[in-house]
């Protein structure tokens, strides 16, 4: 079996500086993907466990997988601006990432906060010429939530694929199905799972490799 690739740390440049971010590369690249992290004002990262479990698990599915740090998390310049400029800096890291493997097939995945930005990031790219190929969005921030923090979450393509823990005690299970219902949307419930899915961190993985059509 191949040893993988140590992640590579890199500085990009976004519309207000730096955009920190590292990246796991397979031995062969046929797809590439933006994995996005937690809130960054409750310790959000991108080296999370669940974006830690995104970024690997898309990696062995063939991808080079970028996972950048929100604007004010590490060397990150700017600041939190609730996803607006978020969005701005994400489509920004795409744009750097096709300049470097070119126009390959695109995922975006996303926990919690980072799922959101996620949202917002697939509609404008759905709006341009290179929308994403395949999305999956764990704990997606939707409604009210913990904190006194709220979300507007627009709808996603119909193949996304939702992961939610019917314990989420940050996002509640019945926000994401008032979200995902209108769209006729399915959620991937995990039994006793918490927002951060401890000790099921595996599952997440299976899911993703079960639903995830090859490159």
């Amino acid at each position: 079996m191949t040893r993988p690739h140590a992640p590579e740390s890199v500085l990009l440049r976004g519309r207000d500086g730096a955009i920190e971010a590292l990246i796991d590369t397979p031995d062969t690249v046929r797809g590439i993907a933006l994995v996005c992290h937690p809130h960054p004002l409750f310790g959000g990262t991108n080296t999370n466990k669940i974006v830690h479990t995104l970024a690997r698990t898309l990696r062995e599915l063939g991808y080079a997988v970028v996972r950048p740090n929100f604007r004010g998390v590490g060397k990150s310049e700017g600041e939190h601006d609730h996803g607006n400029a978020e969005t701005e800096d994400m489509l920004s890291v795409i744009a750097w990432m096709q300049s470097r493997w070119g126009t390959l097939p695109l995922a975006l995945g996303g926990f919690s906060f980072g799922a959101y930005v996620q949202t917002r990031v697939a509609a404008r790219l759905a709006d341009g010429m290179t929308p994403a190929q395949r999305i999956v969005l764990v704990g997606t921030a939707a409604g009210e939530v913990s904190g006194a923090r709220s979300y507007t979450t627009g709808p996603v393509p119909k193949d996304t694929l939702i992961i939610h823990g019917e314990a989420d005690e940050t996002v509640s299970l019945a926000n994401v199905l008032d979200w995902a219902r209108p769209q006729n949307l399915p959620v991937v419930v995990v039994p006793g799972a918490d927002h951060f899915f401890h000790a099921r961190l595996t599952l997440i993985r299976d899911i993703i490799t079960r639903n995830w059509a090859p490159l």
